[in-house]
């Protein structure tokens, strides 16, 4: 993990050594969220993509409010997938032209806020027209919507399908046409489609065939839409890599990709917008879980490190939140960088449940209550995707650098 640097044996985050930075926060356990790596990370996708091509910030990745306005000054557009979360993107400043919300049950109360607030809200079944109708007659403004579409193929090699055969998000390509129709007669204001297959993919090849057939597929339902399509979301699925063996996403093939797909929209669908929508691969290189050793114990010639952190605030971390074989993270001890390791130990947490492994039989620098473990690759997925409440313990701080 090179995006951190270390100096005289501890990690820096924004310049600041961690035992330092953990004196300023006051507590463990902490997130730690390195705006120049944010900064840095939007700059070199920008620069590997064409111009022509929107970024959107898929806020669910992380919804912390200092990160999301850091964010909001450097991508195109949020997406937000709850009022909840469209309430800290217009708290951040965001233009409500420049949201789109997306989910499926969305409630009708979120609908009707949806739409005075002037957000695209992304249809994703044939019951949510008639209420945004309902809020469009009553607020005496019409609702601006996109069709969340489930496409008729899936992201090959995806860590996490979220489209093609049967998917509770969006509405399936073969129904599109019809649903197209409804939304005509309804007087909502048509704008495009939403289409994402996938997400925490590192195959190149997969992502350039997946946006491929979304535009393709764009581009016939177009054929029924009731306006020209102005906004095509392409989704996203751009992965990082957490464990030995994975390798960073070649963005190479993928701007070439895009800027072929530019110049097919330009004579298809001369009105649209192309987006891109992402999380992860924005933010979760950039942040940090730091937690302190609290007890060391050795069982049957095993030793434990025990902290103060745990699943209640890493649920990723653990293996819990949709691994099938569990794998460690990358771990470091924040404040023995450099340090020689010694043999394989478990990292758990201090919950009563044999679930709270952070690490497991993983080789670490040697280290002593007080210590700072730190959990890399934790900017996505974390604090807010985590069961806090999970037997009374603290809650974690989230800190922005």
């Amino acid at each position: 993990m090179t995006q951190f640097a270390s100096e005289n044996g501890e990690l820096l985050v924004g310049g600041i050594p961690l035992t330092r930075l953990a004196a300023r926060v006051g507590r463990t356990p902490f997130y730690a969220y390195d705006r120049g790596l944010l900064t840095r990370r939007i700059a070199e996708l920008r620069a590997a993509l064409p111009a022509a091509i929107q970024l959107h910030y898929a806020m669910k990745a992380n919804p912390m409010p200092a990160l999301v306005g850091h964010m909001a000054r450097l991508v195109d557009g949020i997406d937000v997938a709850s009022a909840g979360e469209l309430s800290v993107a217009l708290d951040a400043g965001v233009a409500p032209h420049d949201i789109s919300f997306a989910g499926p049950g969305k409630r009708d109360a979120e609908l009707m806020q949806a739409v005075a607030a002037g957000i695209l809200v992304n249809v994703e079944s044939f019951r949510e027209i008639a209420p945004l109708a309902a809020a469009s007659a009553v607020l005496g403004v019409p609702a601006r919507v996109a069709v969340r579409v489930n496409p008729d193929f899936e992201l090959k090699s995806s860590g996490m399908k979220m489209g093609g055969g049967p998917k509770q998000f969006g509405v399936d390509a073969e129904q599109v046409p019809e649903l197209l129709g409804e939304i005509g007669r309804a007087g909502l204001a048509f704008e495009g489609f939403h289409l994402f297959a996938g997400s925490q993919n590192l195959k190149t090849d997969a992502i350039v065939e997946a946006q491929r057939k979304c535009f393709e597929l764009a581009v016939r339902l177009a054929e029924s839409a009731p306006a020209p399509v102005k906004f095509l979301n392409l989704g996203g699925g751009f992965g990082i890599p957490y464990f030995p063996g994975e390798q960073a996403l070649d963005l190479a093939p993928i701007g070439e990709n895009l800027a072929t797909l530019v110049g097919d929209a330009a004579r298809e669908l001369p009105q649209a917008a192309l987006v891109i929508e992402l999380g992860r691969y924005l933010v979760g290189e950039a942040g940090l879980y730091v937690c302190r050793v609290v007890d060391k114990k050795v069982s049957r010639g095993h030793t434990y490190l025990v902290t103060d952190g745990g699943l209640h605030h890493h649920l990723s971390a653990s293996g819990n939140f949709g691994q099938v074989i569990r794998k460690n993270y990358p771990v470091a001890i924040g404040n023995r960088m450099g340090t020689v390791t010694g043999e394989p130990v478990s990292v758990v947490g201090p919950l009563c449940t044999p679930l709270d492994l952070l690490a497991d039989r993983m080789p670490l620098p040697e280290a002593e209550p007080g210590d700072l473990v730190v959990i890399h690759q934790s900017g996505a997925y974390g604090a807010s995707a985590s069961p806090q409440a999970f037997l009374g313990h603290p809650a974690v701080t989230e800190v922005l650098i």
